[in-house]
């Protein structure tokens, strides 16, 4: 695409519902890489101030001892499925292997349909605060319809038929299960030392405020992390969005810059989809 009008051009010819892959590729790939991976590292926060959740991840061990690669296999999976599509042969397997590493343990179909739906509102979400241009209705549909397939094929329950009554749902079951517990404050200090192991030791006393900044007073308190001051939320807002303004500048992306282009702390030398999640998913139980 020569430039960003020929983009909202194209849009415009499309529907949300019969062309959602196409509209969220562009979306994730092209248009808000950046804001794509920083809202949805905020979804990932929210997941963990539910005890039901927490605990799980906290048995498995993940976080604890592997936080780099069960960060980096998140994402590759999320990626591999929103680069190819759900019906793709990468994206079938990527689905494929993610229900394989959910189908050893026992997950409700509330909590299934909650973190779904943090895939979904929290980049829009984001892009309402700290957007280089706001997402047009059609993007935002399209999310919801890209997921809603996704969700189906991931064999979740009960699924909305419409974008507002799944925000709704996600709104209810934060209100009524976000509660402080002792594995959402470990799953979420690990997840923010993995964060800050990113960058020189020098930087990472500031940056923890930093992360706690983003994060709304639900989160905080249900991950028993320190209260934020108005004053710090103010700066952080206010440099966000100076750093919006200035993105609007910068030509538009002529390559894709999804998760799986990046460069990878768990797999420098690359990686096989089936590789993805604990060692012992998908061998035989005398060898796990």
């Amino acid at each position: 695409m020569r430039g960003r009008e020929d983009y909202f051009q194209r849009l415009q010819q499309l529907d949300p519902l019969d062309d959602h892959y196409e509209i969220y590729r562009f979306m994730v790939g092209y248009e808000f890489p950046w804001e794509m991976q920083r809202s949805l590292e905020v979804a990932l926060m929210r997941t963990f101030c539910v005890p039901s959740i927490s605990a799980l991840l906290d048995k498995t061990g993940e976080f604890q001892h592997r936080p780099q690669k069960r960060y980096d296999d998140t994402g590759l999976i999320v990626a591999e499925i929103a680069k190819w599509g759900y019906e793709s042969d990468r994206g079938s397997q990527a689905l494929q292997r993610m229900n394989a590493i959910h189908g050893r343990f026992k997950i409700s179909n509330e909590d299934f349909l909650y973190v779904l739906s943090t895939f979904i509102y929290e980049p829009i979400r984001w892009n309402a605060r700290f957007g280089w241009r706001l997402m047009s209705e059609t993007e935002r549909l399209a999310s919801f319809y890209f997921w809603r397939e996704v969700g189906k094929r991931m064999h979740i329950q009960d699924i909305p038929e419409t974008s507002p009554e799944l925000e709704r749902y996600n709104r209810d079951y934060e209100a009524q299960y976000f509660r402080y517990s002792d594995t959402n404050r470990r799953i979420g200090e690990a997840t923010c030392e993995l964060f800050l192991s990113w960058f020189p030791a020098i930087l990472r006393s500031p940056l923890q405020s930093s992360i706690y900044t983003l994060l709304d007073d639900a989160v905080l308190e249900a991950c028993g992390f320190p209260e934020v001051s108005p004053q710090k939320r103010s700066r952080l807002e206010r440099l966000l969005k100076l750093r919006a303004k200035l993105v609007r500048f910068l030509p538009p992306r002529q390559q894709p810059d999804f998760f799986t282009d990046s460069h990878l702390r768990s797999y420098p030398s690359g990686y096989q989809i089936s590789e993805l999640g604990p060692p012992s998913v998908g061998k035989p139980s005398s060898e796990r």
